[in-house]
């Protein structure tokens, strides 16, 4: 029965990793950026996928020390944040970022765009619903944005504006 139970003092040892390097990637990550989840990019998700692992196998593992765990977590941290800097050269920006993609034009459905992005007519349609949009012909565009989120810009809205027309050139 040791199988369920496991050993009594392994047990605390377990507990004692786990306590440790949760702590440790709390403070890690407190002392990076600040972003919230709608915000995240790709290199956010690998990071918090990698950093689950890093925490869930220091914790069981009893070849695993909090020590090499630990730093396994920072070394982890500070890439995410070599990474993040990076975003801000043209070259790895477009390495790291998925560009804007425009799914409806001028009330037109850009099914390609839409396949690109993994999105059937029906999640388009319904995240238009949520926003109150009743007909295409409302729209002027509608923006697959890096982080995943839509935008939509309706026909009576500003076409030229700035940041309308940075996402257009993309």
């Amino acid at each position: 029965m040791s199988w369920i139970s496991g050993d009594w003092p392994e047990l605390g040892v377990v507990a004692g990793k786990a306590a440790l390097i949760y702590a440790t990637a709390v403070i890690g990550l407190r002392l990076g950026e600040r972003r919230t989840l709608a915000q995240w990019t790709i290199i956010d998700f690998a990071t918090a996928v990698a950093i689950g692992a890093i925490v869930g196998r220091t914790a069981i593992a009893s070849n695993q020390s909090f020590i090499t765990g630990a730093v396994a977590l920072l070394t982890l941290i500070a890439v995410h944040r070599l990474a993040s800097l990076l975003r801000f050269n043209a070259v790895f920006s477009k390495l790291l970022d998925h560009r804007v993609r425009v799914l409806v034009a001028h009330g037109q459905l850009r099914r390609g765009q839409l396949r690109r992005c993994g999105l059937a007519d029906n999640d388009l349609f319904a995240r238009l619903r949520q926003a109150g949009i009743r007909h295409l012909d409302d729209i002027r565009y509608v923006l697959y944005e890096a982080n995943g989120d839509l935008t939509i810009v309706r026909e009576d809205g500003d076409p030229d504006g700035e940041l309308v027309q940075t996402a257009l050139r993309g």
